[in-house]
């Protein structure tokens, strides 16, 4: 049993760390979700940013809000019951809160039967329940069934481009941003964001050895901590094989068979043990693999995917050849945080993305290059208007480094848009 005074240490010490002591706090999307009667669960990628989006949100509710992060070592030992003297501490502190209480618990995983809790007091207590932790744990899919249903799970990823520029450059007018007096400044900010992606202390970092050597500590941190540490992943070899192939080969298709094919003889290892390997990369969220469309999914789950990092920091080649390959990373990213089902097309030719996207499941065409040019311009728009004609689409979209007009090719209207404007909605 936790001692009903070291919670209140920690409610009182955390209120005075998150109102006096924190700055730099981005406004996220994230701090806006709600949803009355539900834990609204915040689940993501090591570093990118969920606990400051609980810190936002302690700040708009600062007279009800109660944070905890259970990876504190007071609170080792913690058990189900003990949320009764976190509720009861809490109160006893502030008495006004009774019935508004807006708990946010950082790292929640660590709590066994912690959904009861939050189950129970946003059906019965009008609370309000945000809970962060592991990926893998708190993902949709793996979430305790005491609570599905009764939750709402956000993605978080590092920073979104909008979110990067108003740590970067404040508020600011949309117009100017895309059009008028900022927008050089605004495509300098984007060349940074492609090359150092969007965590939020890599963005701070004015340095640039400072943000490769934060950089580097987040892939180990990711690697032994949230993989092998955490899936007991003994085959060292396959692990460093692996993980060197995915990071090298993304926004390109990978055969996990001829993976298996090209390694099975330098080490020991199973086919079996090489997809249970594969599956933990993506249960991290640390890469996303996409798959081809098609209505079969014996057929997906029969063809190459296409890897795509987490964020562009954690691409290991970011040389000027690369360029295409991390604003293809960009968009993947990006269309993924917008929150619809990506796959990438291949007949004769290739379209890069596939979204399926809100209610019908209506679809959207993406290809990608760094520069449209009459050399690569068959390639381009005819891997498009080849999906587009075959998905029954009218449209389509070409998004550039910094290109734009509107054409047509083969009865498809074809938009091609800088990435940098399509970030930001312009």
């Amino acid at each position: 049993m936790i001692s009903k005074n070291i919670i209140k240490e920690m409610i009182l010490s955390s209120r005075t760390f998150i109102l006096e002591s924190i700055t730099g706090i981005v406004p996220r999307a994230a701090a806006d979700v709600t949803a009355p009667g539900k834990t609204v669960i915040l689940y993501g990628i090591r570093r990118s940013g969920k606990t400051f989006i609980l810190y936002d949100i302690f700040r708009r509710n600062p007279d009800a809000a109660l944070y905890l992060d259970f990876e504190d070592d007071r609170l080792a030992g913690f058990t189900a019951p003990d949320f009764t003297t976190i509720q009861e501490a809490f109160l006893e502190l502030r008495p006004e809160a009774a019935g508004r209480i807006v708990y946010l618990f950082d790292e929640i995983q660590h709590v066994k039967d912690w959904e009861r809790f939050c189950r129970r007091v946003t059906e019965r207590e009008n609370a309000v329940v945000y809970v962060t932790g592991s990926s893998s744990k708190l993902m949709p899919l793996e979430v305790d069934t005491a609570i599905r249903g009764r939750a709402w799970s956000v993605a978080v990823f590092p920073f979104s481009f909008s979110e990067f520029l108003r740590l970067r450059q404040g508020s600011a007018e949309r117009n100017e941003i895309l059009f008028g007096t900022r927008k050089i400044e605004t495509k300098r900010l984007f060349a940074e964001y492609a090359r150092w992606g969007g965590f939020p202390e890599t963005a701070l970092a004015a340095a640039p050895l400072d943000k490769t050597k934060l950089l580097q500590e987040y892939l180990r941190a990711m690697f032994f901590r949230d993989l092998v540490e955490r899936y007991g992943m003994t085959n060292i070899p396959l692990f460093d094989a692996l993980s060197d192939k995915l990071f090298s080969s993304f926004a390109t298709r990978l055969s996990l068979t001829a993976f298996y094919r090209q390694y099975k003889d330098l080490f020991p290892f199973s086919k079996d043990l090489l997809f249970q390997y594969f599956h933990h990369f993506e249960e991290s969220m640390l890469i996303f693999a996409v798959r081809k469309f098609s209505e079969s999914s014996y057929k997906r789950s029969r063809n190459p995917v296409k890897i795509y990092p987490a964020d562009t920091g954690l691409c290991r080649r970011v040389a000027s050849e690369d360029a295409g390959r991390i604003l293809e990373n960009i968009v993947f990213i990006e269309l993924a945080r917008r929150g619809g089902e990506v796959f990438y097309f291949e007949d004769k030719q290739e379209c890069d993305f596939i979204v399926k996207e809100g209610e019908g499941a209506r679809l959207a065409a993406f290809q990608v290059c760094r520069e449209l040019t009459d050399a690569n311009r068959p390639r381009e728009t005819g891997g498009l208007t080849a999906a587009c004609r075959r998905l029954d689409m009218t449209e389509g979209t070409i998004l550039t480094d910094d290109q734009e007009w509107e054409e047509e090719a083969d009865g498809i209207k074809i938009s091609v848009r800088p990435v940098w404007r399509w970030l930001l909605g312009g």
